[in-house]
């Protein structure tokens, strides 16, 4: 099997951020591209106006070529009296008071940075300068999108066509016009945002390979690559591999089982960065790692079992979130756990009926092998406890039945209704609607354990199609008694189907963001 990365990495584009002096005059700004606002009913932002000396923008909005509704583009070339090459117009929709400058909030910002994206990407520009930021109600939220905007429309996961595209366009260098005051906190969120568009970069990658790439190995042998690339920096990254027989050892019955079927050998993936003090106890984030998932004896409908390679999202995803951390140097422990197989069938696979041994002591009555995700995630809930974590938190493209409860726009957070628990589940939904990569609470209670009862065994490893993501979560919750703990399931926000097929790194942004947040608390 392949054991480097063979999805070509998206063009690499430098980010820096420019001081707006009390006397900047745009129209001189020396670049290949210049992005500026304009508003609907024909009106210019200030920075537009300064382009505008000869009349040319306001003559572009008068004939209708552009509107100005929320992420509407226009390209203008060889200005008269403006020094750019180009000036990029994104609409930033309604039109402030006299004399006011709009300011947009997180959602609609984030709209013009995809447009503006989009729109830099088709250009043949060597450098761009963009003076959004000046509108943006959040300097860093409005940073992070423009981002994570031009780092998704430079990516590509055509690594393993015979003739990949050869993409000729997008701007190779991005300057974000930012006021003098704000500065520094510009650079800090510039680094931030930077890193977070590494990690899911990374995620991506690791998704969008099939699964005779990306095997449980592929997955182990990333996680070395990470604490090799940052541990010289740092010296505070580790990582542990456990193979089948020290799974074994551990009394791993019920993650040992789903690996029945298959050849590739089964990786528990031990991943710490430890930037915290040492006294400090560690967030875990434990993520499903399901390379190949087949539903094993109980085999999956054909058609579009292809995307069942993405069953490891999770752990891409915490991987992808691990990334990110290292290269911030983030002052916090944080540990991933990754339990990872493949899920298929043959002669030794695991049958429905079947009744497994969890690490935890607790025996399962397997009533559907396509309810695996559980089976593995179980034991690493189990092995966790002996990190005395703050909290955990494991992440899983765990049901179907959470795509239809929630679609795939919010990914499905668990958790216990306490006071503890109310105030992790806040983090997280915090950290998601900062982000845009959001979640919602679902319930989880003892009334929903009665599905799972077993005649057999402790419990059994699903309860009916009602309220499927529901006791997918409580099966989780039983192994998580010593700490606390909330569950994101991501099977409608990983990734997308159809035309635009392929992962989406969510939610690695949820994730870099709620430990970005714990460290500075």
């Amino acid at each position: 099997m392949a054991n480097c990365l063979s999805i070509k990495e998206e063009k690499h584009v430098d980010f820096s951020t420019k001081p707006l002096a009390a006397n900047s005059n745009f129209s001189s700004s020396k670049t290949a591209c210049i992005v500026v606002g304009i508003y609907e009913n024909k009106k210019l932002s200030p920075e537009a106006e300064a382009l505008n000396s000869q009349g040319a923008i306001s003559a572009a909005l008068k004939s209708g070529d552009i509107t100005g509704k929320v992420g509407s583009t226009l390209v203008l070339r060889n200005l008269a009296g403006v020094a750019a090459e180009r000036v990029v117009l994104v609409g930033l929709g309604s039109a402030p008071a006299a004399k006011a400058v709009t300011t947009l909030n997180n959602a609609t910002f984030t709209k013009v940075a995809q447009a503006t994206a989009q729109c830099l990407a088709s250009l043949s520009a060597a450098d761009a300068l963009i003076t959004l930021t000046l509108h943006a109600e959040n300097l860093n939220a409005a940073i992070r999108s423009l981002v994570l905007a031009l780092r998704a429309s430079a990516y590509r996961c055509d690594g393993l066509k015979s003739k990949p595209e050869v993409i000729t366009t997008g701007v190779a260098k991005v300057a974000f016009s930012i006021q003098s005051k704000d500065q520094a906190s510009a650079k800090t969120s510039l680094t931030q945002s930077i890193a977070l568009a590494n990690g899911i970069a990374l995620t991506k990658q690791l998704a969008d390979l099939p699964g005779n790439f990306c095997t449980p190995t592929y997955l182990a042998n990333t996680a070395k690559k990470i604490a090799a690339e940052f541990n010289a920096a740092t010296f505070k990254i580790s990582t542990e591999i456990l193979d089948r027989k020290q799974c074994q050892a551990l009394k791993m019955g019920s993650f040992l089982s789903v690996t029945n079927g298959s050849d590739e050998p089964p990786k528990f993936i031990v991943l710490k960065h430890m930037g915290g003090k040492a006294k400090d106890a560690p967030v875990v984030l434990v993520g499903k790692g399901i390379t190949f998932d087949s539903g094993g004896i109980s085999l999956k409908a054909g058609a579009g079992m292809d995307e069942m390679k993405y069953d490891m999202g999770g752990a891409a995803s915490v991987l992808g979130t691990m990334r990110a951390i290292a290269e911030l140097k983030l002052k916090l422990n944080v540990i991933a756990v990754i339990p990872s197989c493949e899920n298929m069938p043959n002669g030794r696979a695991t049958k429905p009926g079947d009744i497994v041994t969890s690490m935890s002591g607790q025996t399962i009555e397997i009533l559907n092998t396509d309810a695996e995700g559980r089976l593995v995630l179980c034991d690493a809930l189990t092995y966790v406890e002996r990190f005395k974590p703050a909290a955990v938190v494991d992440v899983a493209t765990l049901t179907g039945a959470c795509i239809t409860s929630l679609g795939h726009h919010n990914s499905g957070l668990f958790t216990r209704h306490d006071a503890v628990h109310d105030d992790l589940a806040n983090e997280l939904l915090a950290a998601g609607v900062d982000t845009g990569d959001t979640a919602w609470r679902m319930p989880i209670g003892e009334a929903y354990n009665e599905q799972l009862k077993s005649n057999f065994a402790d419990v059994a490893n699903i309860g009916g199609p009602a309220g499927g993501s529901i006791t997918a979560a409580c099966f989780l919750e039983r192994f998580t008694k010593q700490y606390t703990w909330a569950h994101l399931d991501i099977a409608g926000t990983a990734w997308k189907s159809g035309a635009a097929k392929g992962a989406t790194g969510r939610p690695v942004s949820l994730l870099t963001t709620f430990l970005i947040n714990r460290a500075s608390a």
